[in-house]
């Protein structure tokens, strides 16, 4: 089935259907034969422009292509593709405009000539102003085509998401402490730590501070022992989701610039290899490090929403009740309570074997 049109005069086109119904009017009152063939050529032109315009907008499919990830404050671009499946006619002044839930339609991609059977591609630049889901609902494919009187425009659905995460400040994090950092992502490795991985025989160029002389002595070669690297440090950075039920307007400002400093000290704990893990309130976790990168953070943070404190107070509630009970039962468990077997009464009981008669010796059993 095909999809509706809509038509919409343009300031040109509503001049020369004035123009038109006047000159209308004029023939009509005085039966000039000039008058109405000027009137048939205006009435050829509009029928003309319908169908050529028509023509024009059949046989296309387009197609979207969002980036991989975007930023609050940064742009990024956005490709439209636009085939044109129609074997001879070629589309002209095709104009795509990208349909967005909730959000005015802004954006657009001009195509001045789609040849057949070929594509063409454009890109609009947009920056987003708010965090959250982008959702993109469709298309709407419009042409002016060929005379500029009438803009004739149809719909298409075409859905798409894209994951706007919150913005990053650059943060100047205090010095790191020298020394051997506990509760990190433990890399198991060589380097210059604290703890020792074992033993091996010392090369040229390597630290004699480290020579294991007992064992040099017992194996007759210089012995050395090879170091750990250091766990990295384990950064929790807290975020209160919870909101008071006498909150003021300016609590949501005050909300989002909360997540704009998480994501901002997250990015740059991240850069300088540490494991981070954001926690909020409403006891959500999240934990990045460098090998997954900040993209689940941001992620998480470009989703977070606000909490009721009602709500927050019986889901930490019903989480307490799920960890005593799952403690309850693994203490039962370690400690062997389990429910007793209850013994079968229908069956009768066993009954004790027969004795035996002992045969005297020299004597032979009856056959």
């Amino acid at each position: 089935m095909r999809p509706p049109r809509r038509l919409k005069f343009t300031r040109e086109g509503k001049f020369f259907v004035g123009i038109t119904l006047g000159v209308g009017f004029a023939a009509i009152n005085t039966g000039n034969n000039l008058l109405y063939l000027l009137l048939g050529m205006l009435l050829a032109l509009i029928i003309v422009s319908g169908l050529m315009s028509e023509l024009s907008l059949r046989d296309l499919t387009v197609v979207r292509r969002l980036p991989t990830r975007a930023q609050v404050g940064r742009p990024h671009l956005v490709e439209i593709e636009v085939f044109n499946h129609k074997g001879r006619v070629p589309s002209y002044a095709i104009e795509v405009e990208d349909l967005r839930a909730g959000q005015p339609a802004d954006k657009r991609c001009f195509f001045l000539k789609i040849s057949p059977k070929s594509a063409q591609v454009a890109a609009y630049r947009r920056t987003p102003a708010k965090r959250g889901r982008d959702k993109h609902v469709g298309f709407r494919i419009a042409t002016r085509f060929p005379f500029g009187l009438f803009e004739k425009s149809r719909e298409v659905p075409a859905e798409g998401e894209l994951i706007i995460y919150p913005a990053v400040d650059p943060v100047q994090l205090p010095a790191q402490p020298p020394g051997r950092h506990s509760g990190g992502d433990a890399a198991f490795g060589r380097g210059h730590g604290d703890d020792y991985l074992g033993l091996k025989l010392l090369r040229s160029g390597e630290d004699p501070r480290d020579v294991h002389w007992r064992k040099s002595a017992a194996a007759g070669q210089l012995v050395t022992r090879e170091r750990a690297r250091e766990a990295r440090p384990d950064i929790v950075l807290p975020l209160d989701v919870v909101r008071p039920d006498d909150a003021k307007d300016d609590w949501s400002t005050g909300f989002e610039r909360r997540i704009r400093d998480v994501a901002s000290r997250a990015v740059a704990h991240i850069k300088r290899f540490d494991a981070v893990t954001i926690k909020t309130s409403a006891t959500e976790v999240v934990r990045a490090d460098r090998t997954t990168g900040a993209d689940p953070l941001l992620r998480f943070l470009a989703l977070v929403e606000a909490v009721p404190a009602a709500a927050a107070q019986a889901a930490a509630k019903a989480k307490a009740d799920a960890r005593a009970e799952a403690a309850a039962k693994e203490r039962a468990v370690r400690n062997g309570a389990g429910a007793p077997l209850t013994p079968d009464t229908s069956a009768p009981p066993p009954q004790p074997p027969a004795p035996r008669t002992p045969t005297p010796r020299g004597e032979k059993a009856a056959e």
